[in-house]
């Protein structure tokens, strides 16, 4: 039900946006994929919600990065995170961080719980629809975090390094199509990318384009 909740919130904010990717969110896109590819530990945080909406597609981004996916919930139990570990598995994922052995510092109670060949030792972290706490202690943590959310004044999107304001069912088959593009580029290319990226800008547009979408109702 929370996860429900969760997910009507996020599609408001895409109503706002007119259900479309903005030029900003697939610039953003390109450069989650750069990140991903340019990071020495990459690893893809998933919840039911992205486990539900867009199982094949974020299993594709994992095989084109090279990057395991793991579960992490907001009300985790083991029989949830089980039932997702065995729903990604049927639908094709190999790459995987099941275990539960380290804690994020900062976090209280199970939220905590992640992999230590996982999360806990990643470099770069894709967490689509995250809290905003979970977000501030993985940055916290020196982990450069990518963030999906479609609310560009979400604690979440404000602390995130890179924050892709799109629906996750659009920017993760997004992401996954230019990291397959980007597979083939040199590492020059893509970090020339990366640091031409401007996060605060990023965010200021995507207001910016909810504001005219507003204006374009009247």
């Amino acid at each position: 039900m929370q996860g429900l909740i969760a997910q009507g919130r996020g599609e408001a904010f895409d109503y706002l946006l007119g259900e479309k990717t903005t030029p900003g969110a697939l610039h953003a896109e390109k450069v989650a994929a750069a990140r991903l590819l340019l990071a020495k530990r990459p690893v893809i945080s998933v919840n039911g919600n992205v486990a539900a909406l867009v199982p094949e597609e974020i299993i594709r981004l994992s095989e084109a990065v090279n990057a395991p996916l793991e579960v992490n919930l907001f009300y985790r139990t083991e029989e949830r995170v089980n039932a997702i570990i065995r729903h990604l598995r049927s639908k094709g994922a190999k790459n995987m961080c099941t275990g539960c052995d380290a804690l994020i510092p900062g976090i209280e109670h199970d939220r905590s719980k992640v992999d230590s060949s996982g999360i806990f030792s990643a470099d770069v972290v894709l967490v689509p629809l995250e809290d905003g706490d979970r977000c501030k202690a993985l940055v916290d943590m020196g982990k450069t975090v990518i963030a999906i959310d479609l609310n560009p004044l979400s604690r979440t999107a404000q602390c995130a390094h890179v924050t892709i304001v799109d629906n996750v069912v659009r920017a993760v088959p997004n992401i996954a199509g230019f990291a397959e593009v980007f597979g083939r580029s040199g590492k020059d290319e893509l970090q020339k990318l990366v640091k031409g990226f401007d996060n605060e800008k990023n965010l200021a547009d995507a207001i910016d384009n909810i504001l005219q979408h507003l204006s374009s109702c009247k």
